[in-house]
């Protein structure tokens, strides 16, 4: 699971059958150094998400067979779900010295 900011959303006019009627929302992921600055810093993908995000939110994003298991036994064709809404990310000051 990486976390994620959403960045945009899209329209497929094209698409596999069993994913018709869902929101597909752009994401750009998050390196341990981009939460830490606070802005994301990976490759945009596209995630098929269920559960409203909205533009800026950052979002926990499951990925490969996981991705699929929200709807098990069916199986649909997605790299990317969005499973959680984040309303907050606080990183632990590992490594620091007191």
């Amino acid at each position: 699971m990486r976390i994620a900011e959403v960045i945009g959303s899209l329209t497929l006019s094209s698409m596999h059958p069993t994913l018709k009627g869902y929101r597909w929302l752009i994401a750009a992921p998050f390196s341990l150094q981009g939460l830490r600055d606070g802005k994301a810093d990976g490759e945009e993908f596209v995630v098929l998400d269920e559960l409203g995000a909205g533009m800026g939110q950052k979002i926990a994003v499951s990925e490969g067979v996981e991705a699929q298991m929200p709807f098990y036994p069916n199986k649909k064709p997605l790299d990317g779900y969005c499973a959680i809404i984040l309303d907050q990310v606080q990183l632990s000051n590992e490594g620091a010295t007191s």
